[in-house]
């Protein structure tokens, strides 16, 4: 497949993602809101189309639909989401200091930024400052002033994440979560929104909620489950397994944001979760670097999505940092899904169209985007690597790599990555 390359367009754009509603031919993006979702709408161009289209025409497609879906967040949660100085949505006020020093903290005070929390992430031991923008500043012009007043500082907004693929409804209020209770044995990590209770759930999950309202039943994050260790209508690829689900939703405006996934995944880190699926994209962010950094330095491997927003989006992370495993999607045909994003570096492709999935209605339903390949792909590595071992990561990744299906151009490419994986596990 060719790929037609564009000029990069402003990652606001295309922050939302590709989901899927009840009426299974069409497309539609969404935002993230307590109790369900603002801000819904339907393109006009079934899916068949979709895979007709050359990647310019996509990408068209995919800015005519998320154009304005941002601002429609700021604009109807003023006060508690706010864009920064690149036009990411983040939490609103609040700046993030990463391992500051002591002067950096005075520094701030002194130019009117107040330390309003302060803590370190356990397991990554991470330090983080919160600190309030002072009254009448935009965030934006805020992370501006204080970089200039302190070049040398790690100086950032709590930026927030999306999922990467379809949700019938983001929150479902009165929807019963999945029953938690304590694993004892290492299980493989999920961060995204709750897990519903469903008769296709019944593997171990230990939940935490790392948001307001968290945990709380979400039907992203009930999909992805399923798809990890689902049994009967939804056959999961890791069947077997214990689950830790860290909701990083809940149901919070300004959920999924950096605070909250860099606390999951410091969670991971102290319970020995050996892998961990992200199927979030969003900005690059200092404090979220930097603690994916060093839970991989500890032993934790996480597979992330490159997420839908076409071909010309700038690359998302977490998927772009360096040493995550970075996934894309395939339809049914072996073919790269036309809509799926571009991270700084791709790993491998594993299905992710007409995928069956449990859905909140205690039902099952079918979904499409790179957030569905990626819980297959974590599945497999988690077969050659069952404990956090820094020392046998490489081991574990060239054991994958053997399993993986050359697709495309011969060799590594940038739509397949090293291959296929795990082409059997897609659920029908």
């Amino acid at each position: 497949m060719r790929v037609t390359k564009k000029k990069p367009l402003r990652w606001a754009r295309f922050a939302l993602p590709l989901v899927l509603t009840a009426v299974p031919t069409m497309l539609a993006a969404q935002i993230v809101a307590p109790g369900g979702v603002i801000g819904t709408a339907l393109d006009r161009l079934p899916l068949p189309d979709l895979d007709r289209l050359p990647g310019g025409d996509v990408s068209r497609r995919l800015t005519d639909v998320r154009m304005d879906r941002l601002e429609s967040l700021v604009r109807a949660n003023r006060g508690i989401v706010e864009f920064d100085d690149r036009r990411n949505p983040a939490v609103s006020g609040v700046l993030i200091l990463t391992d500051p020093s002591e002067a950096d903290v005075a520094n701030a005070a002194r130019a009117g930024f107040a330390a309003i929390g302060r803590e370190t992430i356990e397991g990554v031991d991470i330090e983080l400052v919160r600190l309030a923008v002072p009254n009448g500043q935009s965030l934006g012009n805020a992370i501006k002033a204080l970089r200039k007043q302190m070049p040398g500082a790690d100086i950032s907004a709590d930026t927030l994440y999306w999922p990467s693929g379809l949700a019938l409804t983001v929150i479902a209020a009165g929807v019963q979560t999945a029953s938690s209770r304590p694993v004892a044995r290492p299980a493989i990590g999920m961060i995204d929104g709750g897990v519903a209770a469903h008769p296709a759930i019944r593997g171990a999950i230990e939940a935490k909620g790392f948001a307001r309202g968290a945990p709380s039943a979400s039907a992203h994050g009930t999909a992805i489950a399923s798809l990890l260790i689902g049994s009967g209508a939804v056959r999961g690829a890791a069947q077997g397994k214990s689950l830790l689900a860290a909701d990083v939703y809940g149901n919070d405006v300004a959920g999924g944001n950096a605070t909250a996934i860099a606390r999951a995944l410091g969670w991971f880190v102290q319970r020995g979760v050996p892998i961990a699926t992200i199927s979030l994209v969003g900005p690059a962010n200092p404090l979220l670097g930097k603690t994916v950094a060093s839970a991989q330095a500890k032993g934790l491997i996480i597979v992330a999505a490159v997420g839908n927003d076409g071909p010309a989006a700038p690359p998302v992370y977490p998927a772009s940092y360096q040493g995550v495993i970075a996934v894309t999607g395939i339809d049914g045909r072996g073919r790269a899904l036309p809509e799926a994003g571009r991270a700084a570096h791709l790993d491998y492709a594993a299905p992710g169209a007409d995928m069956l999935v449990a859905a909140l209605s205690g039902k099952t339903a079918r979904v499409r985007g790179t957030s569905y390949a990626v819980p297959l792909v974590a599945a497999r590595l988690a077969q050659h690597y069952p404990l956090q071992a820094p020392a046998r990561r490489n081991t574990a990744i060239k054991a994958l790599d053997a399993e993986a299906q050359d697709l495309g151009a011969k060799g590594q490419d940038k739509m397949f990555g090293r291959g296929l994986i795990c082409g059997p596990c897609a659920t029908r």
